[in-house]
């Protein structure tokens, strides 16, 4: 079969549910992946054809996509922060907005910091994309995540192991204390990161289906009644557990900034500052531990 030809299917089959242009995306992320054909090689070779078996796979990737399944989950893998990362339905699809959490974090690091081990913890790492990604662009930094999913984490581990980075990987919930000391016994963290759970059931009709149906709802909601839940508990750990002028990093549902900004406040950081994302969301929120001289040791 023509591949040009299996194309218009795809175009017949689909654009009245993703429209034209991120159909012909689906399409070339297909023969990527399946045949190891670039955009430009269809272009020049209007020819190419595939064998049945080839368009067999096709043909089941179509049946798939207009069942709304997203790309990322057929074909297994998705591209972050310019790294490859295998995705499955026991893990989020990482996002754009996360990238630019990560680009903040990673501007944030001074050179001379860079010079010394920096400790810094994910929590809530799903497929490891937040966490790998820092390993890999900051020198000399020492990564822990931690997530409450098993199956997450296997992910997570294959993550690092392809993308030739060491991560310290740790199953716990991060609402359960006991497990604070438990894992982290005497260590403190330069930095502290997490993109938590935080839509709320209530918006469950803003999210589109092929999310709703797919990725998975541990990572997504929280109860209505509660919705900072996470967020409390991480920045209660973060107090405990930051050094001193350690920062904290976080992104947030973007109808509930000012109100995740103020338990930050509460907690006595420095510096909170709420961060919109490229579509003008508040989506950031970053803060310093204060650095508080003991009473002792104050020279009058």
């Amino acid at each position: 079969m023509l591949l040009k030809d299996l194309q218009n299917i795809f175009h017949i089959e689909l654009d009245a549910i993703y429209g034209k242009h991120e159909v012909d995306s689906f399409f070339y992320l297909c023969i990527e992946h399946y045949l190891s054909v670039l955009r430009i090689q269809l272009t020049l070779e209007p020819e190419l054809t595939i064998t049945k078996s080839e368009t067999d796979t096709f043909f089941k990737t179509l049946e798939d996509l207009k069942q709304q399944k997203p790309i990322q989950y057929i074909l297994g893998d998705t591209e972050f922060f310019g790294l490859p990362f295998k995705v499955n339905e026991n893990v989020l699809i990482p996002r754009p907005e996360t990238e630019e959490l990560v680009d903040l974090i990673i501007r944030s690091v001074s050179s001379s910091t860079v010079e010394k081990s920096l400790k810094i913890l994910d929590i809530g790492t799903g497929s490891g994309s937040i966490a790998i990604s820092l390993a890999n662009k900051i020198r000399n930094a020492k990564v822990y995540a931690l997530d409450v999913s098993k199956e997450a984490l296997k992910v997570a581990k294959e993550n690092a192991e392809i993308n030739n980075v060491e991560i310290k990987f740790t199953e716990a919930s991060i609402l359960d204390e006991f497990n604070w000391d438990l894992f982290f016994n005497d260590l403190e963290f330069d930095i502290i990161v997490s993109n938590p759970p935080y839509v709320r059931e209530l918006e469950k009709q803003e999210i589109q289906p092929n999310v709703l149906d797919n990725e998975p709802h541990l990572a997504l909601f929280v109860d209505d009644n509660n919705p900072l839940i996470f967020y409390k508990a991480i920045t209660d750990f973060a107090v405990k557990k930051l050094k001193p002028n350690g920062k904290l990093y976080f992104e947030i549902n973007q109808y509930l900034g000012e109100e995740t900004k103020q338990l930050l406040v509460d907690a006595n950081f420095e510096n909170v500052e709420l961060l919109k994302d490229l579509n003008g969301n508040d989506r950031m929120l970053k803060g310093r531990k204060s650095f508080v001289i003991p009473a002792q040791a104050v020279i009058y």
